[in-house]
């Protein structure tokens, strides 16, 4: 699978831009506040509906517009297809496939993997399990359709029964109603409690082999999921919560507040892993990804690395960039240095200056980048 070219329209600061990629490492260049990123976000919609940032859709349409579209032509068996996200400020966002429209967001899951890979990410261990349960979400929702659809219907659950918590202090009469959402709270959480079980289970059989190899099989690294409640359990806290719930106006029971630990050596990074040690493990945890969407979806994903590059020591910085292999690779910097420096290969250069890309020549320059001539405009 490879994303052939990309197109986008009054999509953050770009008001028209298209993009050929190469099928193998693509580099994005330019200082920042160019909207490098802003490339990587509008791929990344294209394969989960959302964006990584959490944005709205009516924060993404470009200044003073009122729709923005992003077209990506994906290849895969020499096959294209066409994803065509319609987003609009003041309704839902349209999603076509090879210009059908589409009415579920469990349709497109599968047509184009990613692995997002931010400075953000580095953060995943030590950041509160919001986070690591995003992670997670993010993954599984690529890989499994009906987690997506359990996913989104356990939140529009507990967003409707904690609007009812509310109003039970105004009106405690409605006291009686709650058991209809509590039904459907456990139907829909204990699926989420059962996948996140076993994805850990999957997740930590490949990221403990990667991370001893970051690690020069010095560490062994171990990813534990730690549910909020058991599914067998899950009724009767849910029933033992009610006061609590109705006091502090939300629910306070269910996968909602899961959390996943990583552990080293038996010591909780979370709280007492060193910094590397936490990075190396988020970086491990991406690597894992990859190797998830290869061995689930039988198929390989497209590698998005947000300035992550800058982050990682050179040490860590080579085993990333030479265990991606033959996968697509779009990577956003604001220099070439490293990449001449390392000769590591790279197929297709860019520049991006104020939502503008200019393709230079094919590879690395071999000049310093002020000093290339631009080949083309797309």
């Amino acid at each position: 699978m490879i994303i052939r070219s990309l197109e986008l329209e009054n999509f953050r600061n770009c008001r028209s831009l298209k993009i050929d990629f190469s099928e193998g490492t693509n580099i994005l260049y330019g200082d920042n506040a160019q909207g490098k990123t802003n490339i990587l976000e509008a791929i990344f919609i294209s394969s989960t509906t959302r964006s990584h940032k959490s944005s709205k859709d009516k924060d993404i349409i470009h200044f003073g517009g009122d729709d923005a579209h992003i077209r990506t032509y994906i290849e895969k068996d020499k096959d294209i297809t066409k994803v065509d996200m319609h987003l609009r400020g003041t309704k839902s966002k349209g999603i076509a496939i090879n210009n059908q429209s589409i009415k579920r967001a469990a349709e497109l899951m599968g047509i184009l993997n990613v692995v997002f890979f931010s400075p953000e990410d580095l953060a995943i261990i030590k950041d509160g399990p919001s986070e690591r349960r995003r992670f997670v979400d993010m993954d599984l929702c690529q890989l499994d359709s009906f987690y997506l659809y359990n996913l989104t219907n356990y939140n529009r659950v507990v967003t409707q029964r904690n609007k009812l918590l509310k109003d039970i202090q105004l009106n405690p009469e409605l006291k009686d109603s709650i058991s209809v959402w509590d039904e459907q709270l456990i139907k829909f959480g204990i699926k989420l409690i059962d996948r996140r079980n076993s994805f850990a289970g999957q997740l930590n059989r490949l990221v403990k082999n990667i991370h001893k190899s970051l690690s020069g099989h010095k560490e062994e690294l171990n990813v534990f999921y730690e549910p909020n409640v058991s599914m067998e359990d899950f009724e009767a806290e849910l029933a033992n919560s009610l006061e609590k719930d109705i006091k502090l106006k939300q629910t306070n029971v269910g996968p909602h507040r899961d959390d996943f630990a990583f552990y080293i050596n038996e010591i909780d990074i979370r709280k007492f892993g060193s910094q590397g040690q936490q990075r190396t493990a988020a970086l491990s945890l991406k690597l894992a990804e990859i190797d998830l969407i290869r061995r689930l979806k039988k198929d390989v994903p497209v590698l998005l690395l947000d300035d992550v590059l800058s982050e990682l020591d050179s040490k860590r910085q080579n085993y990333l960039l030479k265990n991606i292999g033959s996968i697509q690779t779009i990577i956003t910097c604001t220099g070439l240095d490293d990449f001449v420096s390392r000769r590591f290969n790279v197929d297709r250069v860019f520049r991006v200056v104020d939502g503008d890309v200019m393709l230079l020549e094919e590879g690395l320059p071999k000049g310093p980048p002020q000093q290339q001539q631009k080949k083309k405009k797309k």
